[in-house]
């Protein structure tokens, strides 16, 4: 899994690409795309590839983030026991979200957390050493951050971020850099 564990290991996931196709239905219920769910197989098979596996996943109870996190669950091998919904998550501001990561137990090293923009990039450049314009439908943004605690995670303490987005004809060049 992961090398040292002394360090917490957060994985932001943007949920896949969702439909707009269906009329009369509320935003929290959109389905994803066909393209969505092939990607979000695309993205969690590299992770399951370079051994990212979390040991436990926290998704947004819209229909197209938690579709995007069983696909990841399945493909990771994680157990669905191991993924738990938190109300939080959707609609979240980047406070709500890392108020929520904030309180996992220190006793998990590895945590992934399926959801939606604006929040999910403003935690990313909240935490993150390397500033992004927009995490991406099924982009992933990887911080590695030394501490043993939660509650102590900052960009002060940040010891690698990688970000997995999708680019045309490449879905999986890595565009991050270890720092």
């Amino acid at each position: 899994m992961y090398p040292h564990m002394k360090n917490k290991t957060l994985q932001i996931v943007r949920h896949a690409k969702s439909s707009w196709d269906y009329e009369g239905i509320t935003d929290i219920d959109r389905p994803l795309k066909s393209k969505g769910m092939l990607r979000a197989y695309q993205v969690s098979g590299k992770l399951k590839l370079e051994n990212q596996i979390p040991q436990i996943m926290i998704s947004s109870p819209a229909n197209r983030a938690l579709h995007t996190a069983i696909i990841f669950a399945r493909i990771l091998d994680v157990s669905l026991k191991n993924l738990f919904v938190s109300h939080s998550l959707y609609d979240a501001s980047t406070k709500q979200i890392v108020d929520l990561v904030m309180q996992t137990s220190d006793e998990i090293h590895s945590l992934m957390i399926f959801g939606h923009n604006p929040g999910f990039t403003g935690i990313v450049n909240h935490l993150g050493k390397n500033r992004i314009a927009n995490l991406p439908t099924a982009g992933v943004v990887t911080l590695v951050f030394e501490t043993d605690k939660w509650e102590n995670i900052s960009r002060n303490n940040i010891e690698r971020q990688v970000n997995h987005f999708e680019f045309k004809g490449n879905p999986y060049r890595d565009k991050g850099e270890s720092l």
